[in-house]
């Protein structure tokens, strides 16, 4: 699933670990939703669109 995680994070001038603590996540899990090798579960697909202000559809492409 293609995502605007690394955009939207950049333009805020968090690193990964900066997000990932306003997640309440690791390190790892931020850079692997980024790289595409891991899809965030629903709850936390809510939470990151609730930090950034946008819907979920903002930030995540199911690419079909």
């Amino acid at each position: 699933m293609k995502n605007r995680l690394k955009v939207l994070r950049a333009e805020r001038d968090w690193t990964q670990a900066d997000l990932a603590s306003a997640l309440d996540v690791s390190r790892q899990t931020v850079n692997a939703i980024e790289t595409g090798k891991y899809d965030p579960s629903l709850p936390l697909a809510f939470k990151i669109a609730r930090l950034f202000d946008k819907q979920i559809e903002d930030i995540f492409d199911d690419e079909e």
